[in-house]
């Protein structure tokens, strides 16, 4: 169930496309671009993976003289749901979209931050959804942050690894051979590859 979970969600699923979750019979959250469902709603993203490697946090809220420190929030968990640890992906574009969860859910004022390879992928959030593009070839470490309102880290992840298999359009043809039907419908079955079709050596009867 958790490799249905998990390929329902990543297969296939283009960066700027809309992200759904909903809960199935079973009781499992389900992420999804198909809004077909009932109950399914609509997951907002952070979109953007690039951005400055030292990002400036906003300046601490000024507080009265002598006023008591507030004290820092602890949760009792905060993992990655998607893509599971040690995951190999499959993309043409290096796209992948990051699922994460915590436990209490996310506390007023504060905001997720997915780091790629130790780097920031885009500012501090409340989605727990992060849409990335353009990922390289080849094996990355995902971990997790919740920044507090004066952008001091109250939890952080242990990186987790996943793999990065970018498919070449040769490869996708080789997997699954374009048929007359396919090109101009499928990127890698493009019109100008299509063959002539066999005309008929028969003269019409008049």
């Amino acid at each position: 169930m958790r490799v249905w979970l998990l390929s329902a969600c990543l297969i296939a699923l283009p960066v700027s496309a809309e992200v759904f979750t909903y809960t199935d019979a079973e009781g499992n959250r389900v992420f999804t671009d198909q809004p077909g469902t009932s109950n399914a709603k609509r997951v907002p993203l952070t979109k953007s993976n690039r951005m400055s490697a030292t990002p400036t946090a906003a300046p601490p809220p000024k507080t009265e003289k002598n006023a008591a420190p507030k004290a820092v929030f602890h949760y009792n968990m905060l993992r990655v749901l998607i893509p599971e640890p040690d995951a190999t992906i499959r993309s043409s574009t290096g796209e992948l979209i990051v699922s994460i969860t915590s436990e209490p859910g996310l506390q007023a004022g504060h905001r997720y931050r997915l780091l790629l390879d130790g780097q920031p992928t885009a500012e501090p959030g409340p989605s727990p959804v992060f849409a990335l593009s353009n990922i390289d070839r080849g094996s990355h470490q995902l971990s997790i942050e919740i920044l507090d309102e004066q952008g001091r880290t109250v939890e952080r992840t242990a990186n987790q690894p996943f793999h990065m298999q970018r498919i070449s359009l040769a490869q996708k043809r080789k997997v699954q051979p374009c048929t007359l039907t396919d090109y101009g419908q499928r990127p890698e079955c493009p019109l100008k590859d299509k063959p002539e079709e066999e005309k008929s050596t028969f003269l019409p009867f008049f």
